[in-house]
């Protein structure tokens, strides 16, 4: 169970969310419609005229977001990932081809803009675009759900007995929350594991700290604390990521882990479960 650099920590965290083909940007404002009006006047669309165009327009950056899907809040954790930095103004100006390369590739934006600017659009598909922003509530909750069903699945694969989203007993009979007991909640769990994916930011990352926390707090010395922390959101609050890594840094948790170090959490899992006689 060794412990890795932060840097490599944050290296190391992933995209969750999948991108979904939208219908019809939603235009909130006349900066949107304004921007849509240059989009639809442009000849040709490729990745050459996109990175032209946001060049000298680069407030346009959001408008090309909101054709592929993307929130702003989503649009700056996407461009950290993939770019290093949320500023879309200055990539726009010195990066603009690398910013059309990677949102097409990764969300198909010339073959979207280049639909969606000549479309009629009816009732139905403006049901659709406002039905969007519920599509992005449960897909966030997707994120989280993705990082407990991938631990449940090596625990599973361990052929471990294992309790969900439930709480353990630790130290003078205090309780905290846990994503995965192993091989029980309550009294019998002798390893837990906290699940937090986030590709959105919030104060629900650092509702996701104390839950950590306070799961450090009241173990007991003889149970396994482990932490499965993913998604691109931890980008934006690497504050709260760090207190985290803090507490594995000080073995006040036995591991912390992103989707990509999956294979060491079973060989730690695997490990721990050994040691208790549980394998």
């Amino acid at each position: 169970m060794t412990v890795g650099s932060f840097d490599h920590y944050v290296e190391s965290l992933s995209q969750l969310s999948n991108p979904f083909d939208p219908t019809v940007p939603t235009a909130e404002s006349e900066e949107i419609r304004t921007v849509a009006t240059q989009l639809a006047a442009i000849g040709t669309i490729d990745r050459a005229s996109l990175a032209e165009f946001i060049r000298g327009e680069a407030d346009a950056v959001p408008v090309l977001g909101l054709a592929v899907g993307l929130t702003r809040e989503k649009l700056k954790n996407i461009l950290r990932h993939h770019l290093g930095s949320s500023g879309w103004i200055t990539l726009a100006r010195e990066r603009s081809a690398e910013v059309v390369a990677m949102l097409d590739d990764n969300y198909d934006v010339v073959r979207l803009v280049d639909e969606q600017r000549s479309r009629t659009y009816d009732f139905g598909d403006v049901l659709v675009a406002r039905a969007g922003t519920r599509r992005t509530a449960t897909d966030a909750g997707a994120t989280g759900r993705r990082v407990e069903d991938e631990i449940e699945q090596v625990a599973t694969d361990l052929k471990l007995p294992s309790a969900t989203r439930t709480r353990f007993e630790g130290r003078n009979g205090q309780t905290a929350p846990c994503d995965l007991a192993i091989p029980a909640g309550g009294k019998d769990a002798l390893i837990v594991v906290a699940a937090k994916g986030f590709d959105s930011t919030g104060s629900k990352l650092t509702d996701a700290v104390r839950e950590v926390e306070e799961m450090a707090e009241k173990r007991l010395p003889t149970q396994f604390v482990m932490a499965a922390i993913d998604g691109i959101g931890w980008k934006s609050r690497l504050n709260d990521l760090r207190r985290i890594y803090d507490l594995r840094a000080s073995n006040q948790i036995d591991g912390m882990y992103t989707l990509e170090g999956l294979g060491e959490f079973r060989t730690d899992l695997e490990a721990a479960a050994k040691r208790l006689g549980l394998i």
